[in-house]
């Protein structure tokens, strides 16, 4: 057996380079470690969704009395909502509060998707009352988010770049992640008794981040716990738009919550309701997910 001695211990040593070499190897460029987002449970059964004429016009008063014109009013923003009635859904798990840009960077990282951000010529294309400049806050730089809004929710995504991130979650986990409806935002957003807003149906603007008291710009999700829904779903009214998968026409998704933007806040209800180009990356719209 002592014959064999030197030749165990140059296996020995060898598999020890082996080990060591391996433990110093980087890892996959582009991979990046990730934490699943939070997921709430919202169970089956039926919830009052849509609007009645009282609500609506109730809406059109509170961004009248923030802005001081009745333009809201005169363009019917809230006659097309759902009529107010009962729907009834299956239970589904959807995410506590929304994409945010630090989970956003673990997706770019690993896929090398474009980074969140839009050039002058496609911004000025939309049409929107937002000059440009406003936008590079929120865009990112070197596939990186912009330093110290990791934990703001993402924007400047497009429904395409939405669906691709729940394609890429849902290969990582092993669960199929997707955008919600309209209708399971919606349930998730009010609870089951229809009210106007998710704590209720008094308009509170210290329970969200709009216009009225917020700094005119993204915060952290979840910085307006006392505006959570009777489910635990965090900054519903407010913060961002988000993304469904409800088609509102060709090319056309709706978009849900009302914004850091908006005033009123009429169109921060979870009954409101607008729809928005699938190409557009917006400085006021990110999205949240349901995991099957």
């Amino acid at each position: 057996m002592a014959g064999y001695r030197p030749f165990i211990i140059q296996v020995i040593g060898a598999l020890t380079v082996l080990l060591t070499a391996a433990a110093t190897v980087p890892a996959i460029a582009g991979s990046q470690a990730f934490d699943p987002p939070e997921v709430i449970g919202i169970p089956g059964g039926a919830f009052v969704a849509g609007s009645d004429r009282a609500e609506r016009e109730a809406a059109y008063g509170l961004d009248e009395a923030a802005y001081g014109h009745s333009r809201t009013r005169e363009g019917r923003w809230y006659e097309g909502e759902r009529p107010r009635g009962g729907v009834t859904l299956p239970a589904y798990d959807i995410t506590r509060t929304a994409i945010t840009n630090r989970l956003y960077a673990a997706f770019v990282a690993s896929t090398g998707h474009p980074a969140p951000d839009v050039d002058p010529r496609t911004w000025a294309g939309y049409g929107l009352i937002h000059p440009y400049e406003r936008t590079r806050r929120h865009a990112w730089q070197a596939g990186r988010p912009p330093a110290g809004r990791e934990d703001h929710p993402v924007v400047l995504v497009s429904h395409e770049d939405a669906q691709a991130f729940a394609a890429w979650l849902s290969a990582e986990t092993g669960r199929r992640w997707r955008l919600p409806s309209a209708l399971e935002w919606e349930k998730a957003a009010r609870g089951v008794e229809g009210r106007r807003f998710p704590w209720g149906d008094g308009w509170d603007p210290e329970r969200l981040n709009s216009h009225d008291r917020g700094p005119f710009d993204t915060l952290p999700v979840g910085a307006f716990p006392a505006g959570a829904s009777p489910y635990g779903l965090l900054d519903p009214a407010g913060q961002v738009f988000e993304w469904t998968a409800s088609p509102a026409g060709e090319g056309r998704y709706l978009v849900k919550g009302g914004s850091w933007d908006d005033s009123g806040c009429g169109v921060c209800r979870p009954a409101a309701q607008h729809s928005r180009p699938q190409a557009l990356k917006h400085i006021l719209i990110g999205f949240r997910l349901i995991v099957e």
